[in-house]
């Protein structure tokens, strides 16, 4: 991290922050990509039932692993006001909250989750891999959290390419226990869906792993100690990390949820229809992580220079995030448009999933630009702290405006299914406008009280 002073140096440390942390959320999101993709070779009952697992199992997952996305900020804003000595206690803090967050998770799914799938008029079979799934996957909800705390810390000093390595190695190893797990390979036992919980479980441990011997051993973490004389638990900390933190979780769960919710609606219109949706979502999530680390680039970058107190440079960073991301949504709609039935090919074989996912893929083409301005505008006012307003405002965008507008459309017109997804297009663009308004007045507050 270091001071830039001119937009085309900021343009290359933008580049050079982003790539590394886009390397790694790509990597992070195959494991829930071959998770789906290598079900869907197995069955469509095994694809269906994993899709609804994952149904339960991201949004809540994200949500309340975002809470921990906060150290990013806090520790970015220390470096940037070279308040080195404190980053060691916030990072511990965030460590033991994983922790907590993981256990509380666990709870919930172990004792609710086949209550859940209970209300919903799936098949047995179908409810029984998503079952399996859910639990398999939740064993590794320890590491997994944990590792989100300290890939922030890694992040916050600028080192987005170590996380990228780390992260890199989580693929291969989960497509290797995947292909063991899944379909019964050398010996081991034939799982089908839930077999992909089990590997993606495997996975988080190694992944730990290897991330705490990096932090542990090497430069430049290794001189902040973070794994020695640990601090006691500090509920002053974890108040601050909660502070930030859960506004940001509220907020992700608002838009993961959001498809969770659509994909739980369209349960009433068959087995076919889930994988398809699925199929859909799942390749659309893909190139999300285009924003989306570009999003968290800019709460990097942001929170270092409003650290410093250089808000000029803070408001030219987030504009820039802004820009790059609209460029890049017109690439990924132009893949899901003019390539939906190759992708659509990629994972399946049947004939009316194939069908139906490559309308789906249309309206997912449709909302890319929307991806493109709400991520990273979410990304600049993280860097600010500002996320109160920011949850508030998702909660309204995704669920007053897109679910509502999504099931009226769905229920009372000839949309169908096709309707959830106008309703998604709709609570996104509201999201990417409100957003975009709220970064706006933030900008100008800081700007006016550097005046005075």
């Amino acid at each position: 991290m270091y001071e830039t002073n001119t937009k085309t140096d900021k343009l290359k440390l933008l580049v050079k922050i982003v790539f590394p942390i886009l390397i790694t959320q790509v990597a992070m999101y195959l494991v829930t990509f071959f998770d789906i993709y290598m079900t869907a070779r197995y069955g469509t009952d095994d694809l269906a039932g994993v899709s609804i697992g994952s149904s339960f199992w991201v949004p809540v997952y994200i949500g309340l692993a975002g809470i921990l996305m906060s150290i990013t900020p806090i520790v970015a804003q220390l470096m940037g006001a070279k308040k080195k000595e404190s980053v060691k206690e916030a990072v511990q803090q965030g460590i033991y909250l994983a922790i907590l967050l993981a256990a509380i998770v666990f709870m919930f799914f172990f004792l609710f989750i086949d209550s859940l799938l209970g209300f919903m008029d799936l098949e047995p079979a179908v409810a029984d891999v998503a079952s399996r799934y859910i639990f398999a996957m939740s064993l590794g909800l320890i590491p997994l959290f944990v590792y989100n705390a300290l890939r922030s810390y890694i992040d916050a000093l600028g080192a987005t390419r170590v996380t990228m390595v780390i992260t890199l190695l989580s693929a291969p190893i989960n497509v290797f226990f995947n292909y063991l797990f899944i379909f019964g390979n050398f010996g081991f036992p034939e799982l089908g869906g839930a077999g992909a919980g089990l590997a993606s479980a495997i996975t988080y441990w190694l992944v730990l792993v290897i991330a705490s011997a990096i932090i542990h051993t090497q430069s430049p973490f290794s001189s902040y100690r973070i794994f020695r004389k640990w601090e006691k638990v500090s509920f002053t900390r974890w108040k601050e990390i909660s502070r930030i933190g859960v506004p940001i979780g509220i907020s992700i769960f608002a838009e993961t949820s959001i498809f969770s919710a659509v994909t739980f609606m369209l349960a009433v219109y068959g087995t076919i229809t889930i994988a398809a949706h699925q199929i859909a979502l799942n390749f659309t999530s893909l190139l999300y992580m285009l924003p989306l680390s570009i999003s968290m680039g800019a709460t990097i970058l942001v929170g270092y220079e409003v650290g410093a107190a250089r808000y000029k440079d803070a408001r030219q960073y987030s504009w820039l995030s802004v820009a790059t991301a609209i460029a890049i949504s017109f690439v990924s709609a132009g893949i899901l448009f003019f390539l939906r039935e190759p992708i659509a090919q990629l994972y399946s074989s049947d004939p009316a999933v194939i069908d139906l996912a490559v309308q789906f893929l249309v309206f997912a083409a449709l909302f890319q630009l929307s991806d493109a301005v709400q991520a990273p505008v979410q990304g600049a006012l993280r860097g600010y702290k500002d996320v109160n307003i920011t949850f508030i405002m998702a909660l309204i965008s995704y669920w007053v405006i897109g679910l509502p507008v999504g099931y009226l459309l769905a229920r009372f017109t000839d949309f169908g299914a096709f309707g959830y997804w106008i309703g998604l297009i709709a609570g996104l663009t509201a999201g990417a406008i409100t957003l975009s308004i709220r970064l706006l007045i933030i900008q100008k507050k800081f700007k006016m009280s550097q005046l005075y």
